[in-house]
């Protein structure tokens, strides 16, 4: 896996968006680099598909972490001048 495909995985439900969270965890283990805990998965969801819905704020969180992971790992492979 490189860090590239992680900016292609998809953040559309929970199943995708913990494998994404795994496999950026493992590239980063790999690498000696450490990352923050990723965001936990809502609980409250009432299913009514709610404005402002608990799965959207953890779909915002999602994409924020993976951008600081994607930053982190790309640190971590950059040239030492």
């Amino acid at each position: 896996m490189s860090i590239e495909s992680l900016a292609d995985m998809p953040l559309s439900d929970g199943p995708s968006t913990q494998a994404l969270f795994a496999k950026a965890q493992a590239l980063a283990s790999q690498c000696g680099v450490s990352l923050r805990t990723p965001p936990p998965e809502p609980t409250t969801c009432c299913g009514r598909g709610c404005n402002g819905c608990v799965w959207e704020g953890f779909f915002a969180a999602a994409t924020f972490w993976r951008e600081d992971a994607l930053a982190a790992l790309h640190a971590a492979h950059a040239p030492s001048d």
